[in-house]
């Protein structure tokens, strides 16, 4: 089985899980898969990935796993009481090839939310693993070795200790096996720069610090969760407050715009979180306008931490910590670039909720290549009612 542990999967799945727990046990929701990749055909694999989201779906949370969680402060012992019995359901899911888009496939993923949250990784992380043995059954791991080493000694080169890295690269990693060699070299290179990774399994197994706060769904389902639409980002970020009462304060920004973020955390959040996370747009616009934002709100900016996770390499980080040293804490997630860098196309795949509680929600993304298909309509009214303005 490519998975072999219900903790094979992001942190923030399971702190959402209990924050829907606790709020809205009842939620009803529906996600769908895409492959932005053009020209990749993935119907051959159908049966082998309904296969693997089979045994996904025999799979139990262990006695070592429970204990591991009930070792996190934010963990309250009734969610990892829950987890000691939760199973995953097929049901819920359906692989099939599209008849619109010719080969293409379709997964969605309908039921509800406290039961079909923790889908989404490990079935994103088949479809990756099953295409790569499909398509590379003998894969340059030499190569791959060689490219990590180089983006060690990049790393290692940066003169100042404060620039660190953490993995997030699970959903689209290349293979289960090759993302734990990875997690290890990356730990014996880097040492302390290495702040963690997003995966609580390799995190348990290789004494790591697992990461993560909320997803784009925690925020997306609050627009049909909350009491209206223009509220659902002050909803969402006073709920997790209530949740966690101060840890896990990262916040995250590009679910309707970064201005319109910006409109809605105002200086209480500013205050209460510690830092926003960057996922979409031009990291370095998006970094100088969270700066300005703080300076307004009369917040230092080094008080604060920005988490960059939209498509990171080695580069690209360092460039960016250079480029706000002195200014703000930096923060970098670094995903399929360290999991999937053989030196073969990796599949850019993506599973987004797109409905809860009977209607649509959505993602405004500030890149126009992570569109989803999402209803237009929806989208539309979601611009105008958070003014954000279509794309030219």
């Amino acid at each position: 089985m490519i998975i072999e542990s219900l903790l094979d999967t992001d942190l923030y799945k399971f702190t959402m899980m209990q924050v829907v727990l606790h709020h809205f046990p009842g939620a009803q929701v529906e996600y769908r898969f895409k492959c932005r990749n053009p020209g990749i055909d993935l119907t051959p694999h159908i049966a082998e990935i309904e296969d693997e989201i089979r045994g996904l779906c025999s799979l139990s949370f262990r006695p070592d796993e429970l204990e591991y969680l009930r070792r996190w402060r934010f963990f309250k012992s009734d969610f990892v009481d829950l987890l000691g019995i939760f199973r995953l359901d097929e049901r819920f899911v359906s692989v099939r090839a599209r008849d619109d888009a010719p080969g293409e496939i379709d997964i969605a993923i309908r039921g509800p939310w406290l039961h079909t949250i923790l889908f989404e990784v490990p079935v994103l992380a088949i479809v990756s693993e099953v295409h790569n043995r499909r398509h590379h059954p003998r894969p340059d791991l030499d190569t791959g070795r060689a490219r990590l080493a180089a983006k060690i000694a990049q790393i290692v080169a940066v003169d100042d200790a404060a620039f660190r890295i953490a993995d997030y690269g699970t959903r689209r990693r290349f293979s289960r096996t090759w993302h734990e060699e990875v997690l290890a070299r990356l730990k014996d290179g880097l040492g302390t720069r290495l702040v963690g990774t997003s995966n609580v399994l390799f995190a348990m197994q290789q004494g790591m610090t697992p990461l993560g706060t909320m997803a784009h769904e925690y925020l997306q389902a609050c627009q049909a969760v909350g009491p209206r639409l223009r509220d659902s980002q002050v909803f969402a970020f006073n709920t997790w407050a209530r949740e966690y009462r101060g840890d896990l304060g990262i916040a995250l920004s590009d679910v309707c715009g970064m201005e319109a973020f910006l409109r809605d955390f105002d200086l209480f959040f500013c205050k209460l979180f510690d830092g926003v996370r960057h996922d979409s747009g031009d990291p370095f616009e998006w970094g100088e306008k969270l700066i300005a934002h703080y300076q307004k709100m009369r917040i230092n900016p080094l008080a604060k931490t920005m988490v960059f996770s939209d498509s990171l390499d080695v580069p690209l980080a360092i460039s960016l910590f250079e480029y706000f040293r002195g200014r703000s804490q930096t923060a970098f997630g670094i995903g399929t670039n360290l999991t999937n860098d053989l030196g073969y196309e990796a599949l850019q795949i993506v599973i987004k909720m797109t409905r809860c509680n009977g209607q649509p929600v959505a993602k405004i993304s500030d890149e126009p290549s992570k569109t989803m298909d999402y209803d237009p309509s929806y989208v539309a009214y979601l611009r105008e009612v958070f003014q954000v303005p279509a794309p030219a």
